[in-house]
């Protein structure tokens, strides 16, 4: 009896090390390691019970946000307890599923298992915390292949729970192989593209232009370039005039002589104020710049976390946030206690935004870890995806550079421009 408790003990403790050991990789912030994530539903299948399909779970989705402690005891300026209470929270909805729905059963009632643990942990209301989704590797395994490549990841992961993972298994690691052999030449045609001609190309690697034909006043096209900065917490902290101007340059900088659609990160542009307005529009008067950015308006109830766009015109909202980071931003319970304060969630509204001719489906931060908002988003066939964020409470962490890698295999399963714009 001890020898079997013993073995039992012993496959459990390795598949949660396997399935932790995944998640270290798979999600380090390089795009192309992210099918390894896809790997977690075969070891989950394998656990001979409840208790070792939870262990197997909890492994994987804690260790895949492993950074979440430290960075939101950083947010808050709080000790490392508030920190792993949240992390605790953030993988109870994940790992609930997992072990509700975990059974030893014929191989078609195990795969459409896991493909409802897939939806249930994809959308809302378990999905606004399901970060670390194996889905998100779609795009590097079917690049270009767009709803037909996330079908067919979804068939790969109830596979792979089934006797057939070794044929799944293989396919995978096919497709994976493939699609990173065919990117590494697409990179290596594209720096021969511009060693020899003169093209559009960063000037450093603080911007990333991107140019697209837009139906702007003049007919002629405009280029879309997210700035990468570097301000540290004072970025739409500082209310000063300097900081403003700081920002300014910097937009002047990325433009050059170009008519350009300047792209600026989460919360840059800070409490936007009708002065704060006056201001930008008057050093965009005889600019031929729109400035896209975040910020922060605010509302009866508390405030939004939005994008305006800005031109020597004025300023508009064009997005507001669907999903807000859950107790630091988004506090439901606000509105259940009558309290005002945080932001709403506004879970399905303005999935894209219709600017210059361009249909942009935008993604703030947070949103970039989640499955929903951009399969919402893509349902709407945008031309241009958009992500910015703010990781300055990050410092250290991976969690802005697996951002950068959702948002980057986004974009290549459906084949459209990504334009990133980030402060640390």
């Amino acid at each position: 009896m001890r020898r079997k408790v013993w073995i039992s003990a012993s496959h459990a403790l390795g598949l949660s090390s396997l399935a932790g050991a995944i998640a270290v990789f798979a999600w380090s912030g390089d795009a192309i390691s992210l099918p390894l994530a896809l790997f977690f539903p075969l070891f989950w299948s394998w656990a001979k019970t409840r208790l070792a399909a939870a262990l197997v779970s909890s492994s994987y989705f804690l260790v895949a946000s492993r950074d979440l402690p430290l960075s939101v005891a950083e947010y808050f300026k709080a000790d490392i307890l508030s920190g792993l209470g949240l992390w605790m929270a953030a993988a109870f909805s994940f790992v609930l599923v997992h072990i509700l729905l975990w059974r030893q059963a014929a191989d078609l009632r195990r795969a459409l298992s896991y493909g409802l643990i897939t939806a249930l942990t994809g959308f809302p209301p378990l999905g606004i915390t399901g970060f670390a989704h194996p889905l998100t590797a779609a795009g590097i395994i079917f690049p270009g292949w767009g709803w037909w490549g996330l079908a067919a990841t979804v068939m790969l992961a109830c596979c792979l729970v089934t006797r057939l993972w070794w044929m799944a298994g293989l396919v995978l690691a096919a497709c994976w192989l493939w699609s990173s052999t065919a990117s590494l030449s697409s990179e290596i045609d594209m720096v021969s593209l511009e060693a020899s001609t003169e093209i559009l190309v960063p000037a450093s690697s603080e911007t990333m232009p991107l140019a697209l034909p837009t139906a702007g006043p003049t007919g002629s096209p405009k280029a879309w370039k997210g700035v990468e900065l570097h301000m540290g917490k004072s970025l739409g902290r500082d209310p000063s005039l300097r900081h403003q101007r700081e920002l300014v340059v910097k937009v002047v900088e990325a433009a050059g002589r170009d008519k350009s659609i300047i792209i600026l990160p989460e919360s840059a542009l800070g409490l936007w104020t009708p002065l704060r307005e006056r201001y930008w529009t008057k050093v965009l008067e005889f600019r031929a710049i729109t400035v896209i950015a975040g910020a922060t308006v605010i509302t009866a109830d508390g405030y939004d976390n939005v994008i305006l766009a800005v031109d020597k015109y004025g300023s508009r909202v064009i997005y507001r946030q669907r999903m807000p980071v859950p107790v630091s931003m988004w506090r439901p319970w606000y509105a259940w206690t009558g309290q005002s304060g945080g932001t709403p969630a506004r879970l399905f509204e303005n999935p894209v935004v219709q600017f210059d001719g361009v249909t942009v489906a935008p993604l703030i931060c947070y949103e970039q870890l989640l499955l929903w908002p951009v399969l919402h988003s893509m349902i709407f066939d945008p031309d241009l995806l958009v992500a910015i964020g703010n990781g300055w409470w990050t410092t250290g962490a991976k969690i802005v550079a697996v951002q950068r890698a959702s948002a980057a295999a986004w974009a290549r399963l459906f084949s459209i421009p990504l334009v990133i714009a980030f402060n640390s």
